[in-house]
């Protein structure tokens, strides 16, 4: 009888624990909606490229996302949510650092923060953005695993500002136990280790809390579709207005997550315009960096000419001290260079008092925007010396041809190097791309692929090829060296990305400030421009201007 009772207990006890995981993986926190209404109110919208033929990603089911941590993040409840709130919304580093240091918050509570904001306004599909397509599952493990060390006194005496802020990446840079997927169903199940930066970062302190969305392929797959758009997630949307204003891109995700405060900072990269464009659009201080200040490897490239990850957050310090965490001297970029360049890590710290700058001021840009010109007399009144200038015309033919040649030689050595289940990633080449994507075009592309139809379609020469590096280098210099020498500048001042592609042939570094907003509410920055690893410099402008203006905002409906 007795071996019976236990025999019962023991079925009784299995049948609990099968009925608990059960329970467990009926749990459901998103459905899918019909998106069609959206779609449709889109149709007449005046930017053609805003026109969607669908708003969420056809692939990507979200309970998969927020399942692994929900039980984390319904401990965290709306009591302790607004007893934090006033300690980390909207508050820089050192700001919440200070708060650590008191007692007041701890790297757990401040990891589920952010995680309750995701979860709050991105499983509700009246408010996502679909900006989120990833967290790291051990995410609150890794931060209370920080507070341990502390409690210890283990936790190093000297710790990079960055230590245990929650940080997310661009879903084109390798992370490890979270697929990087470039936003395209060929990559869906693109396990990697950490790319060099993410080393770094990990080595700093930092904590990776997830992927966010982008535009496909780091908008290098489709012509004229829209900016935030990924076959994996779906149509990023502004949180200034969604499917009002677009969001930017590439760099859409690491944008709007950081206009709406899921994490204390954010990775983008570009290769012309892909951080400037974005950290514009959502109100956001975005650095495009020279390039090889940062390491590109483990990040799925466009072009080694012109690629670079960039930091991306909402104020200039928080810019400064994330940059910082991800330098390094990486042996595999021929790019990269020695941390030689001081002054960084304190650069939002100490700015550029405005009576000691000279800027240069575009005519053209005076002429035709006035929240441009108010800033520019705003830097006068204040002391500064802003030339007023037009810059030369050149030429910037065979730019495409750069994206094109370098993406069909990059993209088959990326997946080389660091693809670690190749049976799963099958794609070899940019030509396996466009033959994956042609086997199921309603979901894969849905705009086409002609700009990678255009890179198996380039025939230019390797001879010419270097000749229109060299070329369009020479050429974008020419465009900010001819005032910059002659009236012996610090920067020039650009709008948003309006001349990132010059930046970026010019291999110069270009920090965005936000500036203002139209009387839409649409966001627009204002955009330095300076001589290669001149990153300090710019960063303490970009301070010094942030310091006198105060005008970001954070968006209307995301202030809760």
């Amino acid at each position: 009888m007795k071996r019976i009772f236990l025999l019962i207990c023991f079925i009784i006890a299995i049948s609990c624990k099968q009925n608990s995981t059960q329970q467990q993986n009926e749990v459901v926190l998103w459905q899918p909606y019909n998106d069609s209404i959206e779609v449709l109110a889109n149709q007449d919208h005046e930017v053609a490229r805003m026109r969607y033929k669908l708003i969420q990603s056809k692939v990507l089911n979200k309970n998969e996302v927020f399942l692994p941590l929900h039980a984390e993040v319904s401990k965290f409840d709306e009591t302790t949510y607004e007893r934090i709130k006033p300690l980390v919304l909207e508050r820089s580093i050192f700001d919440i650092k200070y708060e650590i240091e008191q007692g007041n918050l701890s790297y757990e509570e401040l990891t589920l923060f952010f995680l309750y904001r995701i979860y709050k306004y991105e499983i509700d599909n009246t408010s996502t953005l679909n900006t989120v397509i990833a967290l790291n599952k051990e995410v609150v493990d890794q931060a209370r695993a920080l507070d341990d060390l502390v409690a210890k006194g283990l936790a190093p005496r000297w710790k990079h500002p960055i230590y245990g802020m929650p940080i997310l990446l661009k879903d084109n840079i390798n992370t490890s136990g979270m697929n990087t997927t470039a936003g395209s169903i060929a990559l869906l199940d693109n396990a990697v280790d950490d790319s060099f930066i993410v080393e770094r970062l990990k080595a700093n302190g930092a904590l990776i809390l997830g992927k966010v969305n982008l535009s496909e392929w780091a908008y290098f797959l489709c012509s004229g579709c829209p900016v935030g758009y990924s076959a994996v997630g779906g149509q990023t949307l502004n949180p200034y207005g969604r499917r009002i204003f677009e969001t930017g891109g590439s760099s859409s995700g690491s944008g709007t997550a950081m206009a709406a405060s899921y994490a204390v900072a954010a990775v983008g990269t570009e290769t012309s315009g892909s951080i400037l464009s974005p950290s514009s659009q959502n109100s956001v201080v975005g650095l495009k960096p020279t390039i090889g200040l940062l390491s590109r490897t483990g990040i799925v490239p466009i072009s080694s000419t012109l690629d670079t990850p960039g930091p991306m957050t909402r104020n200039v310090m928080d810019n400064a001290i994330l940059l910082s965490a991800m330098m390094g001297k990486d042996s595999v970029d021929s790019k990269s260079v020695a941390n030689e360049y001081p002054g960084i890590l304190s650069a939002g710290l100490h700015p550029t008092p405005c009576t000691e700058l000279r800027l240069g001021a575009i005519q053209s840009l005076l002429d035709s925007d006035s929240i441009y010109k108010k800033s520019v007399e705003k830097l006068k009144e204040l002391g500064a010396e802003v030339i007023t200038f037009t810059p030369p015309e050149v030429a910037m033919d065979g730019f495409l041809s750069i994206l094109n040649i370098d993406m069909r030689n990059d993209l088959p050595q990326y997946l080389k190097a660091h693809v670690k289940n190749s049976e799963e990633v099958t794609i070899r080449s940019v030509a396996d791309a466009v033959e994956f994507n042609s086997k199921d075009s309603v979901t894969r592309i849905p705009y086409g692929q002609a700009l990678f139809e255009g890179i198996l379609a380039d025939s230019t020469t390797e001879k010419g090829f270097e000749e229109i590096k060299s070329r369009l280098e020479q050429n974008g210099r020419t465009f900010f060296d001819t005032a910059m020498n002659t009236y012996q500048l610090d920067a020039i001042l650009s709008i948003n990305n309006y001349h990132a592609g010059y930046a970026a042939v010019a291999k110069y570094p270009a920090l965005t400030v936000p500036m203002g907003y139209k009387t839409s509410g649409e966001p627009v920055s204002l955009t330095f421009i300076g001589k290669p690893f001149t990153e300090a410099e710019l960063l303490r402008m970009g301070a010094a201007f942030e310091k006198v203006t105060q005008v970001r905002t954070i968006p209307e409906n995301y202030k809760n």
